[in-house]
């Protein structure tokens, strides 16, 4: 064997970057994914130094990849609801590309995934795969499909979200945790706005309460300002990132912020509500030859803006530790390299999201944004 036959459970951010890295390192790759197509849906994604630089290795950081329709904020600052006091100012932009290797990019989640389809041959992506059974299949795993096709592979890695069904064939079935906290999504045209400082940094106003936030960064080179906003909430029964809600349902609960903050609100014509949910980590991500990254592995609170990045590392670092591995036989102890490379960092992240005080008085940021996932498995 020359290569391992490797399928991706999900066609999202962290199965895609997964499936460009391991094609580049020589396996046969195939991603398959439920939905018939790639859908223009989700949130705005900020995308840290250590995210950009592990696409950058990827070859998407160039100006025809994600740079092209990313705007790069100038700063990171924390300001209080109320007195919209600064609290912390980190510089981001060049001076987070000397220092860190790249910049900072805001970009909408649709066109994240455009460049990484772009990146990886399209007759390898099985559109319309819902997943009915997996199974063991020798030393690897094979895959049941509602539409009645089977499919065998070496590794099979769970990439398929929140509700993965990858994780539930290795772990069992188990609900992720409504968190008592809901997220409103907005964007609003950048010339709106005109008069409020700042427009063209990352900005979190922090709230009276460790579940009030509202986030705002530029989108589209700056042309536009995206707004999230979050608050605790005792139910919620629907799981969807396109449920309309409310603009003075909005406007309503961020009524005591400060003037700046409640004008970019005042400016918003649509909105879009949706829960939050997470899981506790995992002390293990891998079982014979399946292992689970992304949301599938830690989906976490998006109070650091790291969701997306730690996808995105896990792809790269999966990888790398599967680099030279040519046969079955290799796979075990690479997935425990893979696990031990990444355990640690994502739970401490998942635990500090939900904690939600990062970078809230300043502080070090160097060992989020300065990880470099082609480096650690080297």
């Amino acid at each position: 064997m020359s290569k391992l036959n490797i399928g991706i459970a999900g066609a999202g951010i962290g199965g895609l970057a997964a499936a460009i890295a391991l094609r580049d390192m020589g396996h046969d790759v195939v991603v398959f994914e439920q939905t018939r197509q790639f859908l223009r849906v989700g949130a705005d994604i900020n995308l840290t130094p250590n995210a950009v630089r592990a696409l950058d290795g990827l070859g998407l950081g160039i100006p025809e990849g994600v740079r092209r329709t990313a705007a790069r904020p100038t700063h990171r600052i924390s300001r209080t609801w109320d007195s919209g006091e600064e609290t912390s100012r980190l510089a981001m932009g060049d001076t987070a590309e000397q220092k860190y290797g790249a910049p900072q990019l805001t970009i909408h989640r649709a066109d994240l995934l455009a460049s990484l389809a772009a990146a990886f041959p399209v007759e390898r992506v099985l559109f319309g795969k819902h997943v009915k059974d997996i199974s063991a299949a020798g030393q690897g795993a094979a895959v049941s499909f509602a539409d009645g096709s089977r499919h065998e592979f070496d590794l099979l890695v769970g990439a398929d979200g929140i509700h993965s069904a990858v994780r539930s064939a290795m772990f069992g079935q188990e609900q992720p945790r409504f968190t008592g906290v809901v997220a409103y999504r907005a964007v609003v045209p950048a010339e709106r706005l005109a008069g409020i400082p700042n427009l063209q940094a990352f900005t979190k106003w922090w709230g009276p309460t460790p579940e009030s936030q509202i986030v705002t960064f530029p989108l589209n080179a700056g042309k536009d300002i995206f707004i999230f906003a979050t608050t605790a909430q005792e139910s919620w029964q629907l799981e969807s990132w396109t449920t309309q809600g409310s603009v003075q349902e909005l406007r309503d609960s961020y009524a005591a912020f400060h003037p700046h903050a409640r004008a970019m609100l005042d400016a918003c014509d649509e909105v879009l509500k949706t829960a939050l949910y997470e899981r506790d980590p995992l002390p293990a991500w891998s079982q014979g030859s399946m292992v689970v990254l992304g949301d599938a592995a830690h989906p976490m609170m998006p109070f650091m803006a790291q969701g997306a990045g730690m996808a995105i590392e896990d792809g790269v670092v999966l990888a790398c530790t599967l680099r030279d591995v040519r046969e079955a036989a290799g796979i075990a102890a690479a997935l425990r390299r893979f696990e031990a490379l990444r355990i640690e960092r994502t739970s401490k992240i998942q635990l500090g999201s939900r904690g939600n005080n990062w970078l809230r008085e300043g502080g070090n940021a160097d060992w989020v944004y300065g990880y470099d996932a082609w480096k650690v498995a080297q």
